[in-house]
């Protein structure tokens, strides 16, 4: 799990909504912008057309914590960001390369 101080709160998650840049893949979207910060903000969202129970959604979430914490290093600095589950997706290593995917596009 991330630490709290590199996860994204709710007025920044409206921010990227309404500004930000996004970059789709399969089964993620990441939405984002670049703050003059020197620190990397990310979050997980999972939305309840993805998944009905909470405890699944959750569950998305915390995968994709723990996948993002071996490639936060890698992210740009000043990047505040949101990955949106578009479905469900419970493989730890198809949400590894598709990080990995949209990183690259990032840089």
């Amino acid at each position: 799990m991330l630490p709290k101080k590199n996860r994204v709160v709710t007025k920044e998650v409206e921010k990227i909504f309404k500004e930000g840049r996004f970059v789709i893949s399969p089964s993620l979207t990441f939405k984002y912008f670049k703050n003059n910060d020197k620190k990397i903000k990310i979050s997980f969202v999972a939305p309840k057309n993805v998944a009905k129970l909470a405890v699944k959604r959750n569950f998305l979430r915390r995968l994709g914590y723990k996948v993002l914490e071996k490639h936060i290093s890698l992210f740009p600095v000043g990047i505040v960001g949101v990955f949106v589950f578009k479905k469900y997706q419970d493989d730890a290593s198809i949400l590894e390369n598709e990080i990995k995917n949209i990183l690259s596009k990032i840089n």
